[in-house]
């Protein structure tokens, strides 16, 4: 059977992908941030991690129109560092697109539980995973429509959601006690702001993923910068348009450390029963549905690339007679319904399941982040002559920016969640030892002409 993904994907399915895949998190998880850092702290960490992504997208668009390739940050380290460098950078993508997905289901299952409190959030989330898992299956092109269409609706309904708050902003309420959520963990001010990092990152974590299909994108060294770029623009904005008007509704204590912040600072303004209220949780549905569907695309290519390449076992690489990596797809999917059950361990921890899938992922970002940043830098003097159809703005300013932040936010994660920090560690270190003893596993996998230089 083929291991060839078929190009069907234009600029409008790309953003979609893009912005879909980020846009949960402008409907929860960030506000975690405030319990550590208060609204006026997550604000400064809010703007550090907008530049960085901001510096990030613009220097990774270089790598994913000169290396259109299904693996994306996997493909880019392999080529600058050969197969350790892609083992790195392979691995922590896979973690970062696995753990998010559990990350929102329960998102998805909590905003169920507002209408309908006697509905068990985790049987929802499973329920989500069977739901998304077979849209996936049925193909790439009705995956793309469907993460287009709702990513649509999301981004309307954040507008909408500013527009019915906006009256009631106070910006006394915002700043109110805006340092204190540091000071009740017991941390002060600038601690705090280095602490919430994890939670500024989920405003913008899995926008890169998109990279992942560009081996199924019409023309991607015209379509995907188009597409990025966009795409953190309109991210940037809806990230600090729904901070503010959410912090600033009423006692921002009260969201700091809920799933569903949107419905609960909506009904601050407008109350329990309106219908805007209810409106919001079904619309708001969509911004998690968007995500969460668009990072099991994500973490499926991930799997399909690591397996075509002999990094994992060849059978995930197989693909359906839907042209999708089916066993790809529901591996993903296996592990995040497990995690979704493993908040009897988490909470030993001192975290809720959430914000430990969050970190975890966020974990998994930094470090691609760091491979994708370096092999940037590297490709430029090792690969001179490969085709780049968009060059990095302002380089090596622009990229070093974006890897100075991202190493500043590894050694704050590290610091403020080691254990979380340690089972990434541990992750990362099984993936290793897996890749150690399957060298003649690689030997025998296709060669790919991206992957080496060939």
């Amino acid at each position: 059977m083929t291991s060839k993904l078929k190009p069907t994907l234009g600029t409008i399915h790309l953003w979609g992908i893009a912005v879909g895949l980020v846009i949960s998190g402008e409907y929860f998880g960030w506000s975690y941030g405030w319990g550590v850092a208060g609204t006026m702290g997550f604000l400064v960490t809010t703007a550090l991690i907008a530049l960085m992504y901001t510096c990030f997208i613009f220097s990774f668009t270089e790598l994913t129109t000169a290396l259109p390739h299904a693996g994306g940050p996997f493909a880019y380290s392999r080529r600058a560092f050969g197969e350790t460098g892609g083992l790195i950078a392979g691995m922590a993508t896979l973690i970062e697109f696995v753990f998010a997905p559990p990350a929102i289901a329960m998102a998805i299952g909590a905003y169920l539980n507002v209408q309908y409190p006697g509905l068990n959030p985790k049987y929802a989330a499973v329920g989500a995973y069977l739901i998304f898992m077979t849209l996936n299956i049925l193909g790439v092109r009705l995956a793309a429509m469907f993460e287009l269409v709702v990513t649509v609706l999301a981004v309307i309904e954040l507008l909408v959601f500013m527009g019915v708050v906006a009256p009631g902003f106070s910006l006394s309420n915002f700043t109110a006690h805006g340092w204190a959520g540091s000071e009740s963990f017991g941390l002060p001010a600038v601690s705090g702001i280095f602490a919430a990092i994890p939670f500024a990152i989920w405003f913008f974590l899995a926008i890169e993923g998109a990279a992942m299909a560009a081996e199924e994108a019409r023309d991607p060294k015209r379509t995907i910068p188009k597409a990025y770029i966009a795409g953190i623009l309109t991210l940037v904005l809806l990230a600090i348009g729904v901070m503010l008007l959410a912090g600033g509704a009423g006692d921002w204590r009260r969201l700091s450390d809920i799933n569903d912040p949107l419905p609960q600072a909506m009904k601050m303004i407008v109350g329990e029963h309106s219908n805007w209220m209810h409106m919001l949780v079904w619309i708001g549905l969509f911004g998690l549905v968007a995500s969460f569907h668009g990072i099991i695309l994500g973490y499926s290519r991930q799997f399909f690339a690591l397996s075509r390449a002999g990094y994992l076992p060849a059978g995930l690489a197989k693909l359906s007679r839907f042209q999708t990596p089916h066993r790809a797809i529901i591996a993903g999917g296996v592990i995040g319904i497990a995690a979704i059950f493993s908040d009897g361990w988490i909470n030993l921890q001192g975290m809720t399941l959430t914000a430990a899938m969050i970190t975890m992922a966020v974990f998994g970002a930094i470090v691609m982040y760091l491979m994708s940043m370096l092999s940037l830098f590297r490709l430029r003097r090792s690969a001179p002559d490969l085709e780049r159809s968009f060059r990095a703005p302002g380089y090596p300013v622009v990229p070093g920016i974006a890897l100075l932040l991202a190493l500043v936010c590894l050694v704050a994660m590290l610091w403020f969640n080691p254990v979380i920090g340690g089972l990434f560690a541990l992750l990362m270190s099984a993936g290793y030892g897996y890749f150690l003893l399957t060298k003649a596993q690689r030997a025998s996998a296709p060669r790919d002409a991206m992957l080496v230089g060939e």
